[in-house]
């Protein structure tokens, strides 16, 4: 593996030993001399604090720190963010691992897996990119794309990799019989032989080899009473290997006692038959079973599927983000040239500065887009500083008036201030707060009746007030989630972010943002508070 040297440094976490040891054992296979264990999320982010890691192989269900909890804690740390992270798991449901790769999943792994399957993964982990996908995105692709993912996968009678399937059939899928009896073998195989890829085994011993190889079988027909390893010893072992842990085990024996059968279900059997056999009544439950083996291994193809749409996703955004601001910026030039060529009259030059401002604004929000980001990731750091935010209210408000004219609204703007008195400033980001008013004032004029009054108030306190009150009550089905994200109510097109992103804003420069609702005046009034920029202070 070319992506692998000497100095490449493993962490490998799962709360079961037995699994740490056989993954390590794998990976010092393919060269890997530094290896780390954990045995849950919260002892792996203490070795990650401490120790250089390169890559992080984790399982997903375990105590104290589940697989998904730790690689969210990664990506939310500036040092560790763009670690590679490989989510070993057999997980089905869909939401689980919609969510691990909006949490920023390099790459899933689906049990049982082969030593080549590892080898294939670690690699591609290794070569790509961190993956850090902004929420909002991910819950869009979960809501627009994810029916999409299923023309991605590739349905696999045999299984999704033929790396790990060396130079096997590539149609029929394999059963494993196990018995110390030569007639039982002979019997089960003449059984199956048409349909399946039959193998035998007449000991525990060379069916532990053959799951645990790299061609493991789809299906186990194995017998309880052998001597060396029986029947529950190998299921059990079974267990204890990544690529034998899920592979189904349909016990053949003549133990039909409920101890025999409880402890048998407690090893992970899927069925139990007893003999003597009764081939018609063997033969469909194999086959309902390989029904199963065929779903979930087409699991990994499903999983691939879903981690390319999501990184397609995200190169078809940085692309947008590229070009659109590569555009902005000539529209500027060219407003900003027509604006100073002294040619235009006063009422020309004001819709060209109107014009330049919301692009400027469409700019801002652009670059806006990946801070917020790194506040929903939990990556951002503040950079507070003086902002002067009775200006911005200003030129907003002058925005509003001009985009919502065909309402004849009244846009008043009160800074509370004397002739000559300069307002107080905020601390904080300037963008950030054009961005948290700009949605905030287009939002209560949006809701506003035509020829009706929005205000919008600055308060003289510490910490400062801003507030914004329009006609119109919010309804009262979103009240209380109005600042959740995707919360919306009779507005064609919205998307319910706006005042989701307001909450965010306010919030990342230490501020507070809460809804009054007045059924009595038919009124909405929303209050910001931000923090006061202080000379004494500062």
């Amino acid at each position: 593996m070319d992506m692998i040297d000497k100095q490449t440094a493993f962490l490998v976490v799962d709360d079961f030993e037995p699994m740490r040891k056989v993954t390590s054992g794998q990976l010092r296979s393919m060269g890997v001399k530094t290896i780390v264990t954990a045995n849950n999320g919260a002892e792996a982010l203490r070795i990650l604090q401490n120790k250089r890691v390169d890559i992080v192989l984790s399982d997903w269900n375990m105590p104290v720190m589940t697989g998904l909890e730790l690689l969210k804690a990664i990506r939310a740390d500036e040092r560790l963010s763009g670690l590679p992270f490989i989510m070993i798991t057999a997980e089905a449901e869909r939401y689980r691992i919609e969510e691990a790769i909006a949490s920023g999943v390099s790459d899933l792994l689906v049990k049982p897996y082969t030593a080549d399957r590892l080898a294939t993964h670690v690699e591609m982990a290794l070569k790509s990119p961190p993956r850090l996908i902004s929420p909002v995105r991910a819950a869009h692709m979960a809501r627009v794309g994810a029916q999409n993912v299923s023309l991605v996968s590739v349905p696999l009678s045999d299984g999704v990799d033929p790396i790990s399937r060396g130079d096997r059939d590539p149609v029929r899928q394999t059963i494993l019989i196990v018995d110390d009896a030569a007639d039982n073998l002979l019997l089960l195989s003449q059984l199956f032989k048409d349909e399946y890829r039959v193998r035998v085994a007449n000991t525990g011993e060379k069916a532990l080899d053959i799951c645990q190889s790299h061609d493991p079988p789809d299906l186990l027909l194995l017998d309880i009473m052998m001597p060396g390893k029986d029947g529950f010893e190998v299921a059990r072992r079974m267990r204890e290997h990544p690529t034998s842990e899920n592979i189904p085990v349909i016990f053949v024996t003549a133990m039909t006692g409920k101890d025999a059968r409880l402890k048998g279900l407690e090893l992970g059997a899927v069925d139990f038959v007893s003999k003597p056999i009764d081939p018609d009544e063997l033969k469909p439950r194999v086959r309902n079973f390989m029904r199963y083996v065929e779903l979930h291994k087409q699991l990994q193809a499903n999983y691939d599927g879903m981690l390319e749409l999501a990184r397609l996703h995200e190169n078809v955004e940085h692309i947008t983000r590229h070009d659109m601001k590569g555009s902005l910026a000539g529209v500027i030039g060219l407003v900003q040239a027509l604006a100073d060529d002294g040619t235009m009259n006063s009422k020309q030059v004001e819709q060209l500065r109107m014009a330049e401002e919301s692009a400027l604004q469409l700019l801002d929000m652009i670059n806006l887009s990946s801070e917020l980001f790194k506040i929903e990731t939990g990556r951002f750091k503040l950079d507070a500083k003086p902002v002067k935010i009775d200006d911005i209210l200003h030129r907003i408000v002058e925005i509003s008036r001009m985009a919502f004219v065909e309402k004849h609204l009244t846009v008043a703007i009160d800074t509370g201030m004397p002739d000559g008195k300069e307002a107080p400033k905020v601390l904080g980001d300037a963008m950030f707060c054009y961005s948290l008013f700009q949605n905030l004032i287009k939002n209560a004029c949006e809701a506003a009746p035509e020829k009706s009054r929005v205000d919008v108030n600055l308060f003289d306190e510490t910490p400062l007030r801003i507030r914004v009150q329009n006609n119109g009550a919010v309804p009262a089905e979103i009240r209380e989630r109005f600042f959740d994200k995707f919360v919306t109510y009779g507005k064609q097109g919205g998307s319910g972010l706006g005042t989701y992103s307001a909450k965010t804003l306010a919030e990342s420069q230490n501020g507070t943002i809460s809804l009054e609702v007045s059924d009595r005046k038919n009124q909405t009034t929303i209050t910001a508070t931000l923090p006061r920029y202080s000379e004494v202070t500062a």
